[in-house]
């Protein structure tokens, strides 16, 4: 069942209890903006080092560090160390904008390596 179906069903789900705790509002609050289509909750069921990340209507502004590779600078070591910076600096998410080298490996690297939400952009 997804958060959608959850919250529209009126459950509450571990990921809206620690997103509201994160946040500092109910965990009602979470599921009925989930529910009405004001807060989205990432949260990959797959990456389990990932914390949920609840963004929408009412909750704090997040921060978002972008890494990546290029054909011109190639270097996954690197990447991943910008990574774990934007971590410890309190980043809520991390953008792989990687474009050159093994683009599979590298993001299979960051996903592995990191505990906040990641995105990336389709090439």
């Amino acid at each position: 069942m997804t958060q959608l179906e959850k919250a529209r069903s009126g459950i509450l789900s571990e990921e809206m209890e620690i997103c509201a705790a994160e946040e500092g509002v109910e965990a009602e609050y979470i599921r009925q903006g989930v529910a009405d289509g004001t807060i989205v909750i990432c949260r990959n069921v797959n990456h389990k080092t990932i914390k949920p990340l609840a963004i929408g209507k009412g909750l704090r502004t997040k921060v978002n560090a972008n890494i990546g590779t290029s054909k011109d600078n190639n270097d996954p070591a690197v990447e991943l160390e910008k990574l774990h910076v934007a971590c410890k600096a309190g980043a809520d998410a991390v953008m792989d904008l990687s474009t050159g080298g093994d683009l599979a490996s590298i993001r299979k690297a960051v996903m592995e390596q990191s505990t906040v939400a990641i995105g990336t952009v389709p090439i």
